[in-house]
């Protein structure tokens, strides 16, 4: 079988495919570093491959962006980022990689002048070869063009060795061949099936999280890998209303006391909400919220308990996000994904943390319209809207290393759409892949717990006792492929998420054993 029919494209995307596989228009330049290729004025479209070891890692990464901004590379994709074993020269420190998509006027050598520059700026200096530096940077494609001169090959000429290099580069592609430009990266690698097929002959996905490869998110001061295990997140709900336990948890002394049973019992996270998102729910202003958060964000930083945990900030107002992670939250979880405050993308890019970008129609008073819970296909539907949420958080300068996505359960969702993407996760993935493969392996976090339609199918009226169902949930989602679960009660669906981690470890084990 092809790899295009393996990767799961109907017969008419692989007809395409291979269409756009049999590009015979490249053009290979062989040129000196002045040549009439750099005065040209259109923009190109290039891939840069990034990497250090040396010092803050992330931080040079965020700073070697900033500077190619400023130079006249717009980024456009980021590749999801890697922890990965040096190369070569084995005895240093290990790398963080990843790559770009960008724009660009400037011609291949002012491009690679304009990046060796950055390369100095940032502190690298002439030393040995493969050996640790702050940042690297190279330029992978180029356009549609092969460039060779003195000091320039294009495409890099261990690009096709490289695993550590592939795997970011394929995060910038998707399943569908989005363009002639791109089809001519494919052709490069020298294989019928492109680049898909020389990623699969170097292991493919299966390089993840073995051979010194890890697919990692920065939190708080370190990297997250959320494929080892799934993650809990306990719920704290600051507000009177909240559907399950509103008013429960109003003063800062109740508060963390839940805090401190939450971890007791093995939560992961704590998500601390201030503003009702139940359905009909009234907005209130950023500084009611603010007035109910802060308090409370204060004393559970104190706490010895929260050593090693991570703090979330259930929130869609620019403004709380920010004076959150200035007071030591981690974590922005946004139900709206930038909807509900047009500020949102650009403040988040500015405070470098995680963030959860959740699908939703309308807001919490018009979610649930009968406009809002109309879908053809809910899957199919809500991966578009969600992806295209993401991509313009990535365009706004959000890196996709940094992004969450939830698929929204129970948000503009009737009780059957909360199924179908319970079951669904899978799907979601697939069809995000087909624009996009760094969104599609971004993190999901689900939010099942205690929700109505459970409540719906159990007969459950009272939202406490949908614990159960809750339960069962949860462990459908993590069986399809969630990495973080949001829960009222962590004891129980900590139970259950590790069995489930437990029923996956034994099934990759035994797959691997098979082959």
């Amino acid at each position: 079988m092809s790899l295009l029919k393996c990767l799961g494209l109907p017969r008419h995307q692989v007809s395409t495919a291979r269409k756009y596989l049999n590009v015979s228009s490249l053009s290979c330049l062989h040129t000196a570093k002045n040549s009439s290729i750099e005065a040209h004025s259109q923009d190109e479209e290039v891939v840069i491959a990034l990497g250090s070891n040396v010092g803050n890692r992330v931080h040079n990464f965020k700073e070697a962006l900033k500077m190619m901004k400023k130079s006249g590379i717009q980024v456009t994709r980021h590749a999801c980022l890697y922890e990965t074993a040096p190369a070569y020269i084995t005895d240093q420190p290990c790398f963080i990689n990843s790559a770009v998509r960008a724009v660009t006027k400037l011609g291949p050598h002012e491009l690679l002048a304009t990046l060796k520059r950055i390369e100095k700026d940032l502190g690298r200096t002439d030393g040995i070869r493969y050996g640790p530096r702050p940042i690297d940077l190279d330029i992978l494609f180029y356009g549609k063009y092969k460039v060779r001169s003195d000091i320039l090959n294009i495409p890099h000429e261990r690009i096709w060795e490289r695993p550590f290099v592939i795997a970011p580069l394929m995060d910038l592609l998707g399943s569908a061949i989005d363009n002639d430009t791109v089809a001519s990266w494919h052709s490069f690698s020298g294989h019928s099936g492109g680049l898909f097929e020389l990623w699969e002959k170097l292991g493919g996905e299966s390089l993840i999280g073995q051979e010194g490869i890890h697919r990692v998110m920065p939190v708080a001061n370190g990297l997250v890998d959320w494929s080892l295990r799934t993650s809990v997140m306990g719920i704290l709900n600051l507000t009177p209303d909240s559907f399950s336990d509103g008013g429960n948890f109003q003063s800062v002394e109740s508060a963390v006391s839940q805090v401190r049973l939450m971890i007791s019992e093995g939560a992961d996270i704590i998500d601390i909400g201030a503003q009702s998102t139940r359905p009909k729910a009234s907005r209130i202003s950023v500084e009611e919220e603010l007035s109910r958060l802060i308090p409370v964000l204060e004393a559970v930083k104190s706490m010895p308990e929260i050593e090693g945990k991570l703090i979330s900030i259930d929130t869609f107002y620019s403004d709380v996000a920010s004076e959150a992670v200035s007071r030591g939250a981690h974590l922005i979880n946004d139900v709206s994904a930038g909807q509900l405050d047009p500020n949102m993308f650009k403040v988040i890019a500015d405070l470098d943390v995680p963030y959860v970008a959740m699908h939703m129609r309308g807001d919490p008073c018009t979610m649930q319209s009968s406009e809002n819970l109309k879908y053809d296909d809910v899957c199919k539907e809500v991966s578009s809207e969600l992806y295209s949420r993401v991509r313009q958080a990535e365009l706004s300068g959000i890196p996709t290393w940094r992004i969450i996505i939830d698929p929204g359960i129970g948000f503009s969702k009737k009780t059957e759409d909360n199924l179908d993407i319970l079951t669904g996760l899978p799907a979601i993935r697939a069809e995000i892949a087909k624009s996009s493969f760094a969104i599609s392996r971004a993190p999901i976090l689900i939010g099942p717990s205690r929700k109505r339609f459970l409540g719906d199918i159990c007969s459950r009226p009272s939202a406490i006792e949908r614990d159960p169902a809750t339960i069962a949930s949860i462990t459908a989602g993590v069986l399809g492929g969630a990495n973080i679960v949001r829960v009222h009660n962590v004891k129980d669906n900590r139970d259950a998420v590790k069995l489930c981690d437990a029923i996956l470890r034994h099934k990759s084990s035994t797959t691997k054993s098979r082959r």
